[in-house]
């Protein structure tokens, strides 16, 4: 008897620690949040990827970049989950605290080999990127009418991107990188972990926990197509795509109560493969503005996710069906820059807007509570400030001109974005765990910043 609590304890747990993150979006647990420009248009960037965060949205747009680029920012989500059950019991659920901790984080760097003086190898462009895309955090009461599937859980996983691209003329340019996704000690716990309580006898609850952690790789490949450019030669048309590969993680780690070793445990994570494009135009580009319109469609094949059963050194498994269904998200943006403003001659200010439409995977017969999953709509608004010339960054140091060699600096960036994601109330029944059925309703705000250098 006491095997079956613990197994069930440990299913439902697995189940939370690797989904918990779909909190963040209707995208299950991927992040889609890779960059304060991208946000800032609802992530519709997959053919504007015009700034070092094209390792993740496109790594073909980074033949658009020159030099050296660097670029590094974070993501911080606030909100919370309402509940109310059958019997009109009430309760609430967060990120374990105001904003989710350590917040889904990005760094890229790019570099044109050309531009380094490597003119064998013109036309290519190499980088590398870290980006969280999955994981963040949540917590349940103790009291709650499904407290014994309460849990903290984190998912640090990070995402290691050494890309290479090439532009194989002025209309087309390629990308082709890896995918090493890992769990680093810097990064939360170092490891996916979840603590959650288990029944036992006289209705006492034991501290449960489970970890585990796994290294695996992919591969994106991508493409940039540009139809037509301007007199000055840069894009007023461009068609982006974007592949990147299912890939496999077991999850090894421990079964803990009460602190004690129980077991070793394991479960099978089949991350999505994604189908990803983007058309963008420029009805407005000269010296003076430019303004962008991109549509883009983004297919993620969570038919991957069929189960998350559990299996004990012991020998035991004990099954969690999941049966998921493939979604397709469409995400439209939009961005006015002016390059030239009057009272700031050595700064360029973008305005940018989005929206966003997300469907939800997850069925109501595998519903849980810990992956409030539901569809959703997305808006999104930020701007932009690139500083060069003669201008001061924040009035203390110039934004160009200083460094050495291929490091001289050319411009500083900042980006910022603010989203509010407005989940549609779901009401879950038939679930094959009772105690769950009910009404969710969601609402999270996310604020985006990054800062990058140019060199």
């Amino acid at each position: 008897m006491k095997l079956r609590v613990w197994g069930f304890a440990i299913a439902n747990a697995m189940l939370l620690m690797l989904t918990v993150s779909s909190v963040v979006n209707a995208q299950a647990f991927r992040i889609l949040d890779h960059g304060g420009s991208a946000a800032a248009q609802a992530n519709a960037f997959t053919a504007q990827a015009d700034d070092a965060s094209a390792l993740y949205y496109n790594p073909a747009g980074m033949t658009q970049l020159s030099g050296i680029q660097m670029y590094a920012g974070a993501s911080f989500l606030n909100g919370g989950l309402d509940y109310t059950g059958p019997d009109g019991t009430t309760i609430s659920g967060d990120f374990d605290g105001v904003v989710a901790y350590p917040p889904p984080s990005f760094m890229y760097i790019t570099a044109n080999l050309e531009d380094l003086g490597l003119t064998q190898l013109r036309g290519f462009t190499a980088g590398v990127g870290a980006t969280s895309p999955f994981g963040t955090l949540t917590d349940f009461p103790d009291d709650g009418p499904f407290s014994t599937a309460r849990t903290f859980a984190s998912l640090p996983l990070i995402d290691i991107k050494p890309t290479l691209a090439y532009k194989v003329n002025d209309f087309l340019s390629l990308g082709l990188g890896a995918d090493i996704y890992t769990f680093a000690g810097f990064l939360g716990e170092g490891q996916t972990e979840l603590q959650s309580n288990v029944p036992g006898a006289g209705g006492t609850l034991t501290p449960a926990e489970i970890n585990g952690s796994d290294t695996a790789a992919g591969f994106n490949v991508s493409l940039m197509y540009t139809p037509l450019r301007n007199s000055a030669g840069k894009p007023i048309a461009n068609i982006g795509l974007v592949y990147r590969s299912q890939v496999t993680l077991q999850l090894d780690g421990e079964f803990l109560l009460a602190g004690s070793r129980v077991d070793g445990a394991t479960t099978t994570l089949v991350l999505p493969q994604v189908f990803s494009g983007g058309i963008g135009v420029w009805p407005i580009r000269n010296e003076e503005k430019e303004w962008k319109l991109e549509l883009d469609v983004d297919v993620t094949g969570w038919q991957s996710i069929k189960n998350l059963d559990v299996r004990l050194d012991s020998g035991a498994t004990f099954a969690s069906p999941r049966d998921w269904s493939n979604t397709t998200s469409i995400m439209l943006g939009t961005e006015y820059k002016m390059l030239q403003v009057d009272r700031l001659p050595d700064w360029e200010v973008a305005l940018r807007g989005g929206y966003g439409n997300f469907t939800s995977p997850v069925p109501d017969q595998t519903f849980d509570p810990a992956v409030p999953d539901a569809d959703s709509n997305l808006i999104s608004v930020g701007a932009g400030f690139l500083c060069k010339g003669t201008g001061k960054f924040l009035g203390l140091f110039r934004c160009s001109g200083e460094g050495d060699g291929a490091f001289t600096r050319d411009a500083i960036g900042l980006d910022l974005s603010y989203q509010v994601f407005l989940f549609e109330p779901r009401t879950v029944r038939g679930n094959l765990n009772p105690t769950v059925d009910g009404r969710y309703k969601s609402i999270y705000h996310m604020g985006t910043f990054s800062f990058h250098v140019d060199f």
